[in-house]
């Protein structure tokens, strides 16, 4: 078992969400499913309480553990992406299954789990050494819902 693993609390979604990362994501599945041994404050004996998955080969706990606590942009997952038909595809996938826009490359899934997805040509562009550049690619990015890599390369470029 592995020794560091990130609980994500859901109300119920658990195993939606754990599917849903599965099919979205590479080098990510859903494992397994423990179902509550008796009946618990936010369900009943059988209902599924645990859910073992790994996104981007990152493992996690889907802990359906009722409303008392929900997702806030404390916590998100940063997915580097190549191109941008990639940066497209996750996002569409997330916004379009019942999720919603942010700025800057952020977005929350429908679970209100949030998630960056972030070019790595933006992240480049805003650590390089020319800071004049990283400037102008920081401030087109600040402009943008998800990122479009053309505009921040011509940001780069002085465009």
């Amino acid at each position: 078992m592995t020794k560091n693993v990130i609980c994500l609390w859901y109300n119920g979604a658990a195993e939606e969400a754990a599917n849903f990362y599965a099919k979205t994501f590479p080098d990510s599945k859903v494992g397994a499913v423990h179902y509550a041994p008796g009946d618990y404050p936010d369900g009943k004996q059988g209902d599924a309480l645990m859910v073992d998955f790994t996104v981007l080969g990152i493992p996690c706990l889907g802990l359906n553990g009722g409303d008392a606590f929900t997702h806030s942009e404390a916590f998100s997952f940063q997915i580097l992406t190549e191109t941008q038909e990639e940066t497209d595809r996750y996002w569409n996938a997330i916004v379009g299954n019942g999720g919603e826009e942010s700025h800057c490359g952020w977005c929350r899934d429908k679970w209100g789990l949030s998630w960056q997805i972030t070019p790595r040509a933006l992240m480049e562009a805003t650590t390089g050494k020319d800071r004049a550049a990283a400037k102008r690619a920081f401030d087109a990015m600040m402009d943008m819902n998800k990122i479009d890599i053309a505009a921040i390369e011509k940001a780069v470029a002085g465009k």
